[in-house]
């Protein structure tokens, strides 16, 4: 692997549920000699890609990466709309609110927008999701063609996930309901206890597609509210989905629940 490749690697074994790493979790996660993990975090602490936490040997990501992670929110007009709505959304109902990006066959919350509510669900911004197994990745594989869907689980899908799609076809079955009624839901899939709603937009100019979702707690939620929540976030796309093009997207006016 490449300097760069190793450094990336290294970027990768962060995330929401792993703030904190060493020397020796890095070589241990990604199989590396001590002594390169060593050199090469010390190069990335002088490039601004890793800091020290006090005085320990514990690393974190530097806070140049904060800065290019606001560039890019920034760069973009679609996430920057698609975050209006969904805080306004989260606003009206009190729940936590995201816009996820696909990855591959993950996806990663890249804004979000915390409850107000006293029971809510605490938000996980950066945490990367098994696609199929979450609301905002299904929204977002739905937006695919089914052989694209295919290239991307080769190997099927992974396992471990309450109420996720086991196999292939029932994901594939998953995504043409999401295609017929516009938005997805997830029931105690990524997370136990907590149930989401995703509706997708996107920029064709831009080639940009996002996932709008509110996340809250499956017990207290009812249908009401949870219609309330779907209909807040399909005219919010839709309204979005006019200003960019979004073929797809600007369909779901016509299908709102009433």
């Amino acid at each position: 692997m490449t300097v760069l490749a190793n450094a990336a690697a290294i970027l990768r074994c962060f995330s929401s549920d792993c703030t904190e790493l060493t020397v020796t979790d890095v070589a241990t996660r990604l199989d590396m000699p001590k002594a390169n993990a060593s050199r090469l975090m010390k190069a990335m602490r002088e490039a601004g890609l890793l800091e020290t936490i006090g005085d320990s040997k514990r690393h974190r990501p530097g806070r140049l990466l904060l800065d290019i992670s606001a560039a890019f929110r920034g760069s973009s007009p679609l996430i920057l709309m698609a975050a209006d709505v969904v805080g306004r959304v989260s606003a009206d109902c009190g729940h936590t609110g995201y816009v996820s990006v696909l990855s591959g066959r993950e996806v990663t919350a890249v804004t979000d927008t915390p409850g107000s509510n006293t029971l809510r669900v605490v938000s996980n911004l950066g945490r990367r999701l098994s696609a199929h197994a979450a609301a905002t990745g299904r929204a977002l594989l739905a937006r695919l063609p089914d052989a694209e869907v295919r290239k991307l689980f080769p190997s099927g899908l992974p396992g471990g996930h309450t109420n996720a799609p086991v196999t292939l076809d029932d994901l594939l079955d998953r995504l043409r309901t999401i295609r017929d009624q516009g938005y997805a839901l997830s029931n105690e899939e990524a997370t136990p206890g907590v149930d989401a709603i995703s509706v997708a937009v996107s920029d064709p100019r831009a080639g940009e597609t996002v996932a709008l979702c509110v996340v809250f707690p499956a017990a207290v939620v009812g249908e009401g509210e949870r219609t309330a929540i779907l209909r807040g976030l399909m005219r919010g796309a839709a309204e979005i989905a006019a200003r960019t093009g979004d073929p797809v997207a600007a369909q779901l006016s016509e299908r709102i629940p009433a």
